[in-house]
């Protein structure tokens, strides 16, 4: 899969979940094509097994993306030029929970983490910044008013999808605000489709939907370094700022996807940005 993409070598990409499925997949083909890989996740020993299978080299950090604690740590002590952030840790339609900090765990895992990561390590980053999302977005509502799951009754499913269209939202008013600024950081968001993960295995993903989804994924579903070429993509390839990539419909074809009314909501970005920059500490500045 390396020879997709374009010579890294001189590279730094920091990876989230990065210990198996697309984050392992995508991970592997940017050290294979050159580059320096920093996997970031929450189990170093798992992390240690997967980065010695990448012919590079690579360098592993303690980071879970659902504790802003951790977050925080992982920025303080980043140092160095970093050419690519992939914000890809993940879970999905898991049962209620809230996190030390109070979120709701797909939000916090999915979403709030990732915003601050990318907050803390904006002053490193020359290239590109990658949010995963989910085509699941598309039939995905946020609810401002109770981002939280505060009121709500909650719904696996409904919370994940609303954590996958925030990633999406987040990212496009992240590149609007980097134009503003002039800067030659591009923000883009890809999904891999349904790809044959650890996402679709670990149980949680209860109820009919669930079962459906599990099927596909066994059946129908890509392996995961199908699966990240849409990643890659966003990661690699001379695309605008702002894009939205689609997995491949036939081998090598990267798409852009196209967006439902709902997943190209100016206002509501900017409203999301400035709740999450509220929720976790920071000011609505970039």
């Amino acid at each position: 899969m390396s020879d997709d993409i374009p010579d890294q070598r001189g590279r730094r990409y920091v990876v989230t979940g990065a210990t198996g499925g697309i984050g392992a997949a995508a991970g592997r083909a940017l050290s294979a094509a050159g580059a320096e890989v920093v996997l970031a996740v929450r189990d170093l020993d798992r992390g240690a097994a997967v980065a010695a299978t990448f012919p590079g080299p690579t360098e592993v950090l303690a980071l879970d993306v659902s504790r802003l604690d951790s977050v925080r740590a992982f920025g303080r002590d980043w140092s160095g030029r970093l050419d690519g952030l992939l914000n890809n840790a993940g879970v999905m339609a898991t049962p209620f929970a809230r996190t030390p900090d109070g979120f709701e765990s797909q939000l916090a895992t999915n979403f709030l983490g990732h915003f601050v990561l990318t907050r803390l390590l904006l002053p490193f980053v020359t290239d590109r910044i990658v949010n995963v999302s989910s085509v699941l977005a598309s039939f995905a509502r946020i609810d401002l008013d109770d981002l939280n799951w505060q009121r709500r009754r909650y719904g696996p499913w409904r919370a994940y999808g609303q954590s996958k269209l925030a990633d999406l939202l987040i990212t496009d008013e992240l590149q609007r605000r980097l134009d503003l600024e002039g800067s030659r950081v591009r923000a883009v968001t890809a999904h891999p489709g349904v790809a044959r993960t650890g996402l679709y295995g670990n149980g949680n993903a209860t109820g009919a939907f669930g079962v459906v989804l599990r099927v596909a994924a066994r059946w129908r579903g890509v392996p995961p370094e199908i699966g990240a070429r849409s990643v890659l993509q966003a990661l690699t390839a001379d695309v605008a700022g702002g894009s939205y990539l689609a997995p491949p419909s036939r081998p090598s074809v990267v798409r852009e996807q196209r967006r439902a009314r709902h997943e190209d909501d100016h206002p509501t970005a900017l409203a999301l940005w400035e709740r999450a920059s509220a929720l976790t500490g920071f000011s609505a500045a970039l």
